[in-house]
């Protein structure tokens, strides 16, 4: 089983746990036992931005703390492609005009994956497979 965490989810999958919906915790951990746990490349600078601007403390450099956090949580990285880059771009007009949401929903799209958000306006979109 494979699945694509949201920058949220990721974070508090490490963060904070008992902010995740009880489907979505349930899901992550079956999905993670069978090394299935997915981002977008676009997440990493997500998080960077957090840290950038002071809403997300971390212990040494930027990209030391992602390392950690990537290798303890066990998620594989999806770069971005001209088929994702397309698909960013094909959603419609009540879709988060946000690129990294939109990149991170292309990316479930482009996989054929669920994505896992807590995102009202991403999971009310039929473009996308969510879970929450």
């Amino acid at each position: 089983m494979n699945v694509l965490l949201d920058t949220n989810v990721l974070l508090w999958m490490v963060l904070d746990s008992k902010r995740l919906s009880r489907r979505a915790r349930q899901l992550v951990t079956r999905a993670s036992a069978q090394g299935g746990l997915s981002i977008a490349s676009i997440t990493l600078w997500e998080i960077a931005q957090l840290v950038e601007r002071g809403r997300l403390p971390v212990q040494g450099t930027t990209s030391g703390w992602l390392a950690k956090l990537l290798a303890g949580v066990g998620v594989s990285i999806l770069e971005l492609t001209p088929t994702i880059a397309e698909l960013s771009t094909a959603f419609g007009p009540d879709f988060p005009r946000d690129p990294a949401d939109r990149i991170i929903a292309a990316t479930a799209r482009a996989h054929a994956w669920p994505l896992v958000t807590a995102d009202e306006r991403i999971r009310s979109s039929s473009l996308v497979k969510t879970v929450w």
